[in-house]
């Protein structure tokens, strides 16, 4: 039974929006109907004023297999549009492409072979690209392949709630596929010329860049005639984001020997310039430490302490047999986590697939247990429950605001929303969610870290 779509005023602006700009970015806080928004003007623009015919979505494998057919299933106006799903094997994906269709919805691994491989007529005439900050990156196969096409596409838009999470260095390729390059230049030489100098470099080398001043305020100022930005807070009746820090603490031995492994770990860079692959190198292994456990070179697993199962299973209990999803971040998080789950007899699940989602959301699933890199994106979990547990932190602040909004979400009926965080004492865990805190960019509060670490290895 399709439901009726009574759209919010931002809704039916940002609908009209993307109806009479050829070229949109969309930049909607999570929860705000990113994909209900664009299906809607995409509908319109087939059949009610012919200016479309045939439309590409370009999304994360996930959201690309079920996200978007479910809205289009879900509403009642969405009824006319006709959808094809390319995904899973080459002949899988060929039969979809050559299916006939509105729209077309792909992931976004498969574009170089859609473009350069495939032999399919790349001949939409309206693209629309979920998660746009996915396409930062100016020298991955996944840009360049939807440069080559994008002349041909006579209408384009970008969506993400996160433009620019790593900073206003991302925003350079993301909107060069969207305007070709006509706001912020063709070339990212160009584009750090004028609006940044070097921060961190070793002779020629730069490492990093920061924004000249007022640089902010350029940018902002030459994308805002394709750009909508609106925050969740703003336009919807949220729930309470409350969020809270449960502290474990080592007891002498395993300060110890976290102290020791850290020295190990900081002494070899310490007459060496530090560049943020070491400095991620040496920060995975302080915080798998801080998490309880570590990988040796073989990839045998070390256990140092259980300080944060402890946590967990005393946080588990407080939640009173509500649904709780917690997220981890090393593969031995996820073992050790489930392993003390299965000794509890606690009921829990990997929410990894349709019918894992579908559990959980029926409240079927105790813990529902989810990796922020694969869970970040696109899931609607917020019927299941309004609590989140970070097991293990992630540098990431798009990863971090991405999950956290699977339950913070248009759609909560829960008056609070929970971020509960188990953060291990003098570690690496309070480096990062302080940054987190700051909304500080990965790469530089990465190297901050680093620096510190070598400041004082205590």
């Amino acid at each position: 039974m399709r439901e009726i779509f009574k759209a919010h005023s931002y809704q039916r602006y940002a609908v009209e929006y993307i109806k009479q700009h050829p070229i949109t970015a969309l930049l909607l806080d999570m929860g705000l109907g990113k994909s209900v928004i664009t299906l809607t003007a995409i509908q319109d623009l087939i059949y009610d004023s012919f200016e479309v015919s045939k439309v590409l979505i370009v999304a994360p494998l996930r959201v690309a297999k079920s996200t978007w057919s479910a809205e289009i299933e879900k509403w009642e106006h969405l009824k006319l549009l006709s959808y094809s799903i390319a995904v899973g094997t080459e002949a899988e994906r060929l039969a979809a492409l050559k299916t006939d269709a509105d729209v077309y919805i792909i992931n976004r691994e498969n574009i170089d072979w859609l473009v350069t491989k495939s032999g399919i007529p790349f001949d939409f005439d309206m693209l629309v690209i979920d998660e746009l900050s996915s396409f930062k990156s100016h020298q991955s196969k996944r840009f360049r392949a939807l440069m080559q096409v994008r002349p041909k596409v006579k209408r384009v838009v970008g969506l993400t709630g996160t433009p620019s999470s790593n900073g206003l260095m991302d925003l350079w390729a993301e909107f060069r596929l969207l305007d070709m390059g006509r706001r912020l230049g063709k070339f990212i030489g160009q584009y750090r010329s004028t609006y940044f100098t070097p921060e961190k470099q070793n002779g020629y080398v730069v490492y990093s860049y920061k924004p000249l001043p007022g640089a902010e305020e350029q940018i902002y100022d030459k994308i805002s005639d394709i750009t909508i930005s609106m925050q969740a807070a703003e336009h919807l009746q949220m729930p309470e984001l409350i969020a809270a820090t449960y502290e474990v603490e080592m007891d002498d031995m395993e300060r110890k020997k976290y102290r020791e492994l850290k020295q190990d770990l900081v002494l070899h860079l310490e007459d060496a310039e530090i560049t943020a692959l070491n400095a991620a190198s040496l920060c995975g292994k302080l915080c798998q430490m801080a998490n309880g456990a570590i990988y040796d070179a073989d990839k045998n697993i070390l256990v140092f302490h259980d300080r944060k199962l402890d946590a967990l299973e005393d946080l588990i209990e407080a939640a009173n047999d509500k649904p709780v999803l917690v997220a981890y971040w090393f593969q031995h998080d996820l073992n050790r986590i489930e392993e003390r789950l299965t000794k509890l007899k606690i009921s829990h699940s990997r929410i990894t697939s349709a019918d894992s989602i579908n559990s959980w959301n029926k409240r079927e699933i105790a813990v529902g247990l989810i990796h922020p890199a694969s869970a970040g994106h696109g899931l609607n979990l917020q019927a299941g429950g309004n609590t989140l547990i970070w097991f293990g932190l992630t540098w990431s602040l798009e990863l971090y605001q991405q999950t956290n909004a699977r339950l913070y979400r248009q759609g909560q009926t829960a008056k609070t929303v929970v971020i509960q965080h188990i953060v291990t004492k003098s570690t690496v865990d309070e480096q990062i969610l302080q940054a987190l805190q700051r909304k500080e960019q990965t790469q530089t509060a990465l190297l901050t870290a680093v620096k510190a670490e070598l400041g004082g290895v205590s």
